[in-house]
């Protein structure tokens, strides 16, 4: 069961971890007046349990926030991971 755990928590962390690297090259990009890929990639790794850190990155570069799609989406995934995550850490596994 130890086990599940680490491996749940080395997840988050990585999922959460390549969020805001993906973010933070999309404002690199951006001021160095190069093209910007779309919103795509960024909603899959916020859906995969990256949005906390995500929606965090956003207010810290303040980069992005003028996007209502990610404004009103990124808030709503936040909680539904979050549910997700204290879920897992409780025991409860949906799958297993």
């Amino acid at each position: 069961m130890t086990f599940f755990y680490v491996l749940f928590s080395v997840y988050i962390l990585a999922v959460n971890f390549y969020g805001f690297r993906f973010l933070k090259g999309q404002r690199d990009a951006a001021e160095a007046g190069e093209q910007v890929p779309g919103d795509g990639k960024l909603l899959l790794a916020a859906l995969l349990g990256g949005s906390v850190a995500i929606y965090a990155a956003m207010f810290c570069m303040k980069y992005r926030l003028g996007s209502l799609a990610l404004m009103l989406v990124l808030p709503l995934l936040s909680v539904f991971n979050l549910y997700c995550f204290f879920l897992g850490f409780r025991g409860i596994y949906l799958f297993l």
